[in-house]
């Protein structure tokens, strides 16, 4: 245009300048990008990631801003904090999941448990809520928080969220704490809590038989909260916990070891964070700490540094558990897409919200951290993005943006959440834990890699199980069994010798008692009457029952003995009967004798209720005939014995006695109220403590010997009654020893009581030595042994002279003897 004036020199480089200038701003805004912690969105989520870890606080004297980049960089936690990104990006890209709504985060470093409030505070709206206040006006910066990673981080900053009801959904703080909805009444979280872990760690130990531990954590809220969990679920286990150590920065690994093998203790659970575990196992090596077996919970069971620790395979054997590894899809192209610097290869990448210089790790670091947590966190923003898609209303691929959504609206959709993401349906309990998922249990192999070994499913229906053939133990062979004492051998019971359960001696169970190990291996259990056991047995056996029964050889021989003694009584009845006028037989009782001869039929009744199985009946006959009418007999022998005395000697020197004694009959006054009188105390004795059966079980451990009771308080007064009257016979008989040679009954009579005397001695002695089911057969040939004392010393004499010498059974010849007698003490 003619009508524009030239440019001049000057305007010229002006314009070149600007050009120039224009380059350079477009060149530096490619070689400074965003920040990876802020990203612009509809809606704002919270993350809290502790990307750096400040392991040694340092003390100021004045207010400072905390400086994370200088601390040591968690690729582990830095992959999380990628994932967090990852998702929030895969969301904002979905059809399905919030359509045309769009997801933002602010993402802070919490490298520190309590110097991080100024970024927490700045996630928070300014407008808090008041007392009186209207929810609708209070409107957070942000509708849920994805975080905190430890449970003390959460227990520092959930307060502040709770107060608005704003969501936590945490990733990795597992203390039992959280549980409690009236303090923590917004928090949920996607990692099982200390109380699955636990459960976790005590199956692999009970699945081992494991019983003698040590237990090292993390000296925070997390590790104290295990340590009591475990405590609490081992207490009703055979498990014992042998040794607990706190580790913290000033930790002295040395000392711990010196008490682990001071405590002979071969279990090592590690209940920390990596970053508290990987200096204690280092310190183990470094110490050759070996034949240990360690079990590393889910927070570092999948270090990918460790395993491949020069002398690693030194220290024994690692197991553990983690979350089931899970690939997530995209992640990996996302990381390399992110990492990759286009036009700035040599200039710093600050993603650090504080203050901080810093760069980033390269893909290849990133890919390889340990993967822990990885799938709680992407968990965790799909619950939020699910319970925000619910409360927007969203569907036909579009979400009502009119609804203004409040944090506690998020919070209601939360608590219900129900969805699916990588084949798991994800849910919340009452308490926000969650009611889904498996942990996969892990060996670390010769390889350097943490294989799988088996899995453990968490929630109904629940699973357990170990492929023990992976495992490569350091034993090279079979399983450690590492007790503080060794099992006792079967039949053995446990003795305590301290303060733990499995620390004991073992002491053999005695004869009669026996050791049940599954149900009480500490006490010997005493077996039942009915039974018996040898001494170290696991179980009783019946005691066999043992008497005498009527078919027995010995019971056949004493029966036909008594029965011939009831024949022989009968046939010297009669015999007397016959020759019942003759001085042989009037000498001998006269009428006296019938009443012998049937009392002692009558006693060898009993004697054949000596054998059988003993009834309440029998026990009775066994001992009432004999008492009764044996009591008639010795009656009889101490009057004839006293009339014996009477007649040679007594007469002369008391003729009134004597005169008495005929006139009144006192020999039969005499029968008569001792019969009556042993009559009453067997009455007596017999209605208030009767003989009855009795198992005798403590002479033979493995027998049952069946017998009859009697109460020797009941029948003192028989048996004194017996023992007065035998006293008595001896008495009167030794008095009258020196009567004339052929015609001393006295002497017989002594005879028959002194083989009477002998034969229960003999009896009380053997019974004193033995008491087997032969004692029965031994009393019944006492009884028999009693009645034939009697009948053969006493009257088989003079049956003897009535048959075979009768001529001594004349008048002349008893005359005679007196005659010879009288003069005899008459010089």
């Amino acid at each position: 245009n003619a009508a524009t004036p030239p440019l001049t020199t000057t305007m010229k480089y002006f314009l070149v300048s600007l050009c120039l200038l224009e380059t350079f701003l477009h060149a530096l805004a490619q070689c400074v990008p965003a920040s990876e912690f802020q990203l612009e969105g509809d809606y704002l989520l919270g993350g809290l990631f502790n990307v750096h870890h400040d392991s040694d606080p340092v003390y100021h004297d004045r207010p400072e801003a905390i400086d994370c980049s200088s601390k040591p960089l968690v690729n582990s936690s830095y992959r999380r904090f990628q994932l967090m990104r990852f998702s929030v990006e895969e969301i904002n890209n979905s059809t399905n999941l919030l359509p045309n709504v769009s997801l933002g985060y602010e993402i802070f470093d919490q490298c520190s448990d309590t110097r991080t409030f100024p970024g927490i505070f700045n996630l928070i709206s300014d407008d808090l809520i008041q007392p009186g206040g209207e929810p609708h006006k209070n409107r957070s910066k942000i509708i849920a928080v994805v975080g905190a990673t430890t449970s003390t981080q959460s227990l520092t900053v959930a307060p502040l969220f709770m107060m608005n009801l704003i969501p936590m959904v945490s990733y990795g703080s597992a203390s039992s704490v959280f549980s409690r909805k009236q303090k923590f009444t917004s928090f949920l979280r996607t990692v099982p809590p200390n109380q699955v872990t636990t459960e976790v760690t005590v199956n692999i130990l009970q699945h081992y038989n494991w019983r003698w531990v040590a237990f090292l954590y993390i000296d925070d809220d997390f590790g104290r909260d295990g340590l009591e969990m475990f405590i609490k679920r081992i207490k009703d286990t055979e498990i014992c916990l042998a040794y607990t150590k706190g580790l913290n920065q000033y930790t002295d690994y040395s000392q711990i070891f010196k008490q682990i093998e001071a405590q002979r203790i071969g279990i090592i659970i590690v209940f920390a964070p990596e970053w508290a575990a990987e200096p204690l196992l280092v310190s183990a090596i470094r110490l050759n700490v070996t034949n240990k077996v360690w079990i590393a919970v889910n927070t570092w069971s999948l270090n990918k540094k460790l395993p491949k620790e020069k002398g690693i395979k030194n220290i024994g054997t690692v197991i553990g558990f983690s979350e089931s590894e899970v690939t997530i899809p995209g992640f990996s192209d996302f990381i390399y897409s992110s990492r990759s610097l286009t036009h700035c290869e040599n200039a710093e990448l600050f993603f650090c919200n504080q203050a901080c210089n810093c760069s980033s790790p390269n893909a290849e670091d990133v890919l390889a951290a340990e993967p822990t947590f990885n799938l709680y966190v992407y968990t965790a923003v799909y619950a939020i993005a699910h319970a925000l898609h619910n409360a927007l209303q969203c569907g036909s691929g579009r979400c009502n943006r009119n609804i203004t959504v409040y944090p506690h609206i998020v919070l209601a959709e939360l608590k219900k959440s129900n969805f699916t993401i990588l084949n798991r349906s994800i849910r919340f309990d009452e308490n926000g834990d969650p009611n889904y998922g498996s942990f996969s249990i892990v060996f670390w192999n010769q390889s350097g890699d943490a294989e799988v070994i088996g899995f453990n499913q968490l929630h109904p229906p629940f699973h357990f199980f170990i492929n023990d053939s992976k495992i490569q133990w350091y034993t090279q062979g079979e399983v450690p069994t590492l007790p503080c004492s060794p099992e006792c051998r079967t039949g053995y019971a446990k003795k305590y010798n301290g303060i733990h359960k499995c620390c004991f001696d073992c002491e053999m169970c005695p004869i009669g008692t026996y050791v049940n190990s599954t149900e009480d291996p500490y006490k010997c259990i005493n077996c039942k009457e009915t039974e018996w056991s040898a001494a170290g047995s696991t179980s009783c056996n019946l005691r066999v029952v043992e008497y005498i029964p009527f078919t027995d050889s010995g019971a056949i021989l004493i029966m036909v003995g008594a029965s011939a003694l009831v024949g022989l009584t009968l046939a010297m009845s009669v015999l007397f009967a016959i020759n019942y006028n003759t001085p042989v037989v009037r000498s001998a009782g006269g009428p006296m004798c019938f009443l012998i001869l049937g009392c002692l039929s009558l006693c060898s009744l009993s004697i054949f209720f000596y054998f059988g199985k003993p009834t309440i009946s029998f026990c009775i006959l066994r001992f009432l005939p004999f008492i009764l009418f044996y009591t008639v007999c010795l009656a009889c022998f101490v009057v004839r014995s006293f009339q014996i005395v009477c007649i040679f000697k007594m007469a002369a020197k008391f003729p009134k006695l004597h005169s008495w004694w005929i006139k009144y009959h006192g020999q039969w006054l005499v029968i008569t109220v001792a019969f009556v009188t042993q009559a009453l105390f067997l009455l007596i004795g017999y209605t208030s403590s009767p003989p009855k059966p009795y198992d005798d079980i403590s002479w033979y451990p493995d027998k049952i010997i069946l017998g009859c009771d009697i109460n020797l308080k009941a029948s003192s007064g028989s048996v004194g009654l017996l023992l007065c009257l035998c006293s008595l016979c001896f008495i009167f008989s030794y008095i009258g020893k020196d009567l004339p040679k052929n015609y001393n009954e006295a002497k017989a009579i002594t005879f028959c009581l002194l083989l009477l005397i002998l034969t229960w001695i003999m009896f009380a002695t053997v019974y004193i030595l033995y008491r087997g089911k032969y004692i029965q057969t031994l009393n019944a040939l006492a009884v028999l042994s009693s009645l034939y004392s009697f009948l053969l010393w006493y009257f088989f004499p003079k049956c003897f002279i009535i048959i075979f010498q009768s001529y001594k059974n004349t008048q002349e010849y008893f005359q005679g003897l007196i005659q010879n007698y009288t003069k005899t003490i008459s010089q």
